[in-house]
Protein backbone atom coordinates (compact mmCIF):
# COMPACT_ATOMS: atom_id res chain seq x y z
CA UNK A 1 0.00 0.00 0.00
CA UNK A 2 1.65 3.22 -1.15
CA UNK A 3 1.07 6.17 1.14
CA UNK A 4 1.42 9.65 -0.32
CA UNK A 5 0.76 11.45 2.94
CA UNK A 6 3.20 14.27 2.37
CA UNK A 7 2.05 14.89 -1.19
CA UNK A 8 -1.59 14.97 -0.08
CA UNK A 9 -0.92 17.53 2.66
CA UNK A 10 1.17 19.64 0.30
CA UNK A 11 -1.58 19.57 -2.34
CA UNK A 12 -4.27 20.57 0.16
CA UNK A 13 -2.07 23.31 1.60
CA UNK A 14 -1.33 24.81 -1.79
CA UNK A 15 -4.99 24.64 -2.78
CA UNK A 16 -5.66 26.83 0.24
CA UNK A 17 -2.88 29.19 -0.79
CA UNK A 18 -1.16 29.04 2.59
CA UNK A 19 2.47 28.58 3.61
CA UNK A 20 3.94 25.80 5.74
CA UNK A 21 4.28 28.36 8.55
CA UNK A 22 0.59 29.26 8.35
CA UNK A 23 -0.50 25.63 8.44
CA UNK A 24 1.83 24.94 11.36
CA UNK A 25 0.49 27.89 13.33
CA UNK A 26 -3.11 26.87 12.63
CA UNK A 27 -2.71 23.42 14.21
CA UNK A 28 -0.12 24.34 16.83
CA UNK A 29 3.10 22.73 15.59
CA UNK A 30 6.42 23.87 14.10
CA UNK A 31 6.75 24.58 10.39
CA UNK A 32 9.72 22.16 10.39
CA UNK A 33 7.26 19.37 11.19
CA UNK A 34 5.10 20.30 8.20
CA UNK A 35 8.21 20.33 6.01
CA UNK A 36 9.12 16.81 7.17
CA UNK A 37 5.62 15.57 6.36
CA UNK A 38 5.64 17.06 2.87
CA UNK A 39 9.06 15.55 2.16
CA UNK A 40 7.92 12.15 3.53
CA UNK A 41 10.59 12.24 6.23
CA UNK A 42 8.04 11.82 9.03
CA UNK A 43 4.37 11.03 9.54
CA UNK A 44 1.94 13.33 11.37
CA UNK A 45 1.24 12.23 14.92
CA UNK A 46 -2.06 10.38 15.22
CA UNK A 47 -3.32 12.99 17.70
CA UNK A 48 -3.04 15.69 15.00
CA UNK A 49 -5.18 13.85 12.45
CA UNK A 50 -8.56 15.30 13.56
CA UNK A 51 -7.14 18.84 13.53
CA UNK A 52 -5.67 18.40 10.04
CA UNK A 53 -8.84 16.85 8.65
CA UNK A 54 -10.97 19.59 10.19
CA UNK A 55 -8.68 22.34 8.92
CA UNK A 56 -8.79 21.07 5.34
CA UNK A 57 -12.50 20.15 5.67
CA UNK A 58 -11.99 16.54 4.56
CA UNK A 59 -12.42 13.15 6.21
CA UNK A 60 -9.39 11.42 7.70
CA UNK A 61 -9.55 8.78 4.96
CA UNK A 62 -9.64 11.47 2.28
CA UNK A 63 -6.75 13.24 3.92
CA UNK A 64 -4.42 10.28 4.09
CA UNK A 65 -5.83 7.87 1.53
CA UNK A 66 -5.67 5.09 4.12
CA UNK A 67 -7.52 3.91 7.18
CA UNK A 68 -5.91 5.01 10.47
CA UNK A 69 -7.21 1.97 12.30
CA UNK A 70 -5.49 -0.24 9.77
CA UNK A 71 -2.22 1.66 10.24
CA UNK A 72 -2.38 1.32 14.02
CA UNK A 73 -3.09 -2.39 13.69
CA UNK A 74 -0.09 -2.83 11.38
CA UNK A 75 2.23 -0.95 13.74
CA UNK A 76 1.00 -3.04 16.68
CA UNK A 77 1.53 -6.21 14.65
CA UNK A 78 5.12 -5.18 13.83
CA UNK A 79 5.88 -4.43 17.48
CA UNK A 80 4.32 -7.70 18.64
CA UNK A 81 6.42 -9.67 16.13
CA UNK A 82 9.59 -7.83 17.15
CA UNK A 83 8.84 -8.41 20.84
CA UNK A 84 8.98 -12.18 20.33
CA UNK A 85 12.71 -11.90 19.62
CA UNK A 86 13.62 -8.95 21.86
CA UNK A 87 15.40 -11.10 24.45
CA UNK A 88 16.34 -14.21 22.43
CA UNK A 89 17.51 -12.53 19.22
CA UNK A 90 17.82 -8.71 19.48
CA UNK A 91 19.30 -8.30 15.95
CA UNK A 92 16.26 -10.05 14.45
CA UNK A 93 13.92 -7.93 16.58
CA UNK A 94 15.73 -4.82 15.39
CA UNK A 95 15.53 -5.93 11.74
CA UNK A 96 11.74 -6.29 12.01
CA UNK A 97 11.39 -2.80 13.53
CA UNK A 98 13.71 -1.17 10.98
CA UNK A 99 11.69 -2.75 8.18
CA UNK A 100 8.57 -1.28 9.80
CA UNK A 101 10.21 2.15 9.97
CA UNK A 102 10.74 2.07 6.22
CA UNK A 103 6.99 1.69 5.83
CA UNK A 104 6.12 4.12 8.64
CA UNK A 105 9.02 6.59 8.80
CA UNK A 106 9.89 8.12 12.18
CA UNK A 107 6.94 6.46 13.95
CA UNK A 108 7.21 7.07 17.71
CA UNK A 109 6.03 3.62 18.75
CA UNK A 110 8.41 1.80 16.43
CA UNK A 111 11.35 4.00 17.49
CA UNK A 112 10.50 3.42 21.14
CA UNK A 113 10.52 -0.34 20.60
CA UNK A 114 13.79 -0.02 18.67
CA UNK A 115 15.49 1.38 21.79
CA UNK A 116 14.90 -1.96 23.52
CA UNK A 117 16.88 -3.81 20.84
CA UNK A 118 20.00 -1.64 21.20
CA UNK A 119 22.60 -2.49 23.82
CA UNK A 120 23.03 0.93 25.44
CA UNK A 121 26.15 -0.29 27.24
CA UNK A 122 27.91 -1.10 23.96
CA UNK A 123 26.20 1.51 21.78
CA UNK A 124 25.49 4.52 24.04
CA UNK A 125 25.86 7.08 21.24
CA UNK A 126 23.24 5.39 19.05
CA UNK A 127 20.91 5.11 22.05
CA UNK A 128 21.39 8.81 22.83
CA UNK A 129 20.69 9.75 19.21
CA UNK A 130 17.41 7.82 18.98
CA UNK A 131 16.24 8.69 22.50
CA UNK A 132 16.95 12.40 21.99
CA UNK A 133 15.04 12.34 18.71
CA UNK A 134 12.04 10.76 20.40
CA UNK A 135 12.09 13.17 23.34
CA UNK A 136 12.08 16.13 20.96
CA UNK A 137 9.30 14.94 18.66
CA UNK A 138 6.87 12.73 20.55
CA UNK A 139 3.58 13.99 21.91
CA UNK A 140 3.08 10.84 24.01
CA UNK A 141 4.28 11.27 27.59
CA UNK A 142 4.86 7.56 28.20
CA UNK A 143 7.18 7.32 25.20
CA UNK A 144 8.97 10.51 26.21
CA UNK A 145 9.62 9.26 29.75
CA UNK A 146 10.78 5.88 28.46
CA UNK A 147 13.18 7.61 26.06
CA UNK A 148 14.49 9.77 28.92
CA UNK A 149 15.19 6.60 30.88
CA UNK A 150 17.25 5.14 28.04
CA UNK A 151 18.99 8.49 27.61
CA UNK A 152 20.03 8.44 31.25
CA UNK A 153 21.33 4.87 31.03
CA UNK A 154 23.39 5.68 27.94
CA UNK A 155 24.88 8.85 29.43
CA UNK A 156 25.83 6.94 32.58
CA UNK A 157 27.62 4.32 30.48
CA UNK A 158 29.60 7.13 28.83
CA UNK A 159 30.60 8.37 32.28
CA UNK A 160 28.48 11.52 31.99
CA UNK A 161 26.63 11.25 35.28
CA UNK A 162 25.52 14.89 35.22
CA UNK A 163 23.67 14.42 31.92
CA UNK A 164 22.20 11.14 33.18
CA UNK A 165 20.79 12.87 36.26
CA UNK A 166 19.50 15.77 34.15
CA UNK A 167 17.60 13.30 31.97
CA UNK A 168 16.13 11.43 34.94
CA UNK A 169 15.02 14.66 36.61
CA UNK A 170 12.69 15.31 33.65
CA UNK A 171 10.71 12.20 34.58
CA UNK A 172 7.99 13.02 37.14
CA UNK A 173 7.90 11.13 40.42
CA UNK A 174 4.62 9.22 40.41
CA UNK A 175 3.39 7.31 43.44
CA UNK A 176 0.43 5.69 41.74
CA UNK A 177 -0.31 4.17 38.35
CA UNK A 178 -3.33 4.05 36.10
CA UNK A 179 -3.64 0.34 36.84
CA UNK A 180 -3.52 0.80 40.61
CA UNK A 181 -6.17 3.50 40.49
CA UNK A 182 -8.36 1.36 38.22
CA UNK A 183 -8.08 -1.45 40.75
CA UNK A 184 -9.42 0.93 43.41
CA UNK A 185 -12.35 2.40 41.48
CA UNK A 186 -13.52 -0.51 39.31
CA UNK A 187 -15.34 -3.68 40.26
CA UNK A 188 -15.72 -7.21 38.95
CA UNK A 189 -13.39 -8.56 36.24
CA UNK A 190 -11.96 -5.14 35.27
CA UNK A 191 -10.89 -4.64 38.91
CA UNK A 192 -9.20 -8.06 38.95
CA UNK A 193 -7.45 -7.51 35.60
CA UNK A 194 -6.02 -4.15 36.68
CA UNK A 195 -4.89 -5.43 40.08
CA UNK A 196 -3.41 -8.63 38.65
CA UNK A 197 -1.38 -6.78 36.03
CA UNK A 198 -0.15 -4.20 38.53
CA UNK A 199 0.76 -6.94 41.01
CA UNK A 200 3.28 -8.49 38.66
CA UNK A 201 4.68 -5.14 37.56
CA UNK A 202 5.17 -4.17 41.21
CA UNK A 203 6.63 -7.57 42.05
CA UNK A 204 9.26 -7.28 39.33
CA UNK A 205 10.20 -3.77 40.42
CA UNK A 206 10.45 -4.96 44.04
CA UNK A 207 12.86 -7.75 43.07
CA UNK A 208 14.95 -5.32 41.04
CA UNK A 209 15.17 -2.81 43.87
CA UNK A 210 16.10 -5.51 46.38
CA UNK A 211 19.00 -6.52 44.17
CA UNK A 212 20.04 -2.86 43.86
CA UNK A 213 20.18 -2.74 47.66
CA UNK A 214 22.29 -5.89 47.61
CA UNK A 215 24.61 -4.24 45.07
CA UNK A 216 24.98 -1.27 47.41
CA UNK A 217 26.06 -3.57 50.23
CA UNK A 218 28.53 -5.31 47.90
CA UNK A 219 30.03 -1.98 46.85
CA UNK A 220 30.54 -1.12 50.51
CA UNK A 221 32.12 -4.46 51.36
CA UNK A 222 29.13 -5.77 53.34
CA UNK A 223 28.74 -9.21 51.76
CA UNK A 224 26.63 -10.60 54.59
CA UNK A 225 24.05 -7.83 54.26
CA UNK A 226 24.01 -8.34 50.49
CA UNK A 227 23.39 -12.07 50.94
CA UNK A 228 20.54 -11.41 53.41
CA UNK A 229 18.81 -9.01 51.00
CA UNK A 230 19.22 -11.43 48.08
CA UNK A 231 17.85 -14.32 50.15
CA UNK A 232 14.80 -12.21 51.06
CA UNK A 233 14.17 -11.76 47.33
CA UNK A 234 14.34 -15.53 46.83
CA UNK A 235 11.84 -16.01 49.66
CA UNK A 236 9.42 -13.66 47.89
CA UNK A 237 9.71 -15.70 44.70
CA UNK A 238 9.13 -18.90 46.70
CA UNK A 239 6.07 -17.37 48.38
CA UNK A 240 4.42 -17.14 44.95
CA UNK A 241 5.52 -20.59 43.77
CA UNK A 242 1.94 -21.72 43.17
CA UNK A 243 1.23 -18.78 40.83
CA UNK A 244 1.19 -19.77 37.13
CA UNK A 245 3.06 -16.60 36.15
CA UNK A 246 5.93 -17.13 38.56
CA UNK A 247 7.86 -19.04 35.87
CA UNK A 248 8.36 -15.67 34.19
CA UNK A 249 10.75 -14.87 37.04
CA UNK A 250 12.95 -17.95 36.63
CA UNK A 251 15.71 -15.77 35.22
CA UNK A 252 15.62 -13.59 38.35
CA UNK A 253 15.76 -16.65 40.58
CA UNK A 254 18.69 -18.15 38.68
CA UNK A 255 20.59 -14.87 38.64
CA UNK A 256 20.13 -14.18 42.35
CA UNK A 257 21.06 -17.73 43.30
CA UNK A 258 24.23 -17.48 41.23
CA UNK A 259 25.17 -14.17 42.85
CA UNK A 260 24.61 -15.57 46.34
CA UNK A 261 26.79 -18.54 45.50
CA UNK A 262 29.56 -16.23 44.34
CA UNK A 263 29.25 -14.05 47.43
CA UNK A 264 29.53 -17.05 49.72
CA UNK A 265 32.57 -18.52 47.93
Amino acid sequence: MKMLIGEKIKKLRKSRGITQEELAEAIGISFQAVSKWENNIALPDITLVPALASYFEVTTDELFDFNLKEINEKITSICDEAYKYRESDPPKSRMILEKGLKQFPDNDILLNNLLYTINYSKNPDETIQIASRLIEKTEQSDIKYDALRFLAYAYEKKGDTASAIAAMEQIPEIYFTKLSEMAFILSGKPKYDAAEKQKWISFEILLQMMWKIAEYHIENGNKNDAIKEAERALKLISALCDEPKIHCFDNYKEYIEKQIEQLKS
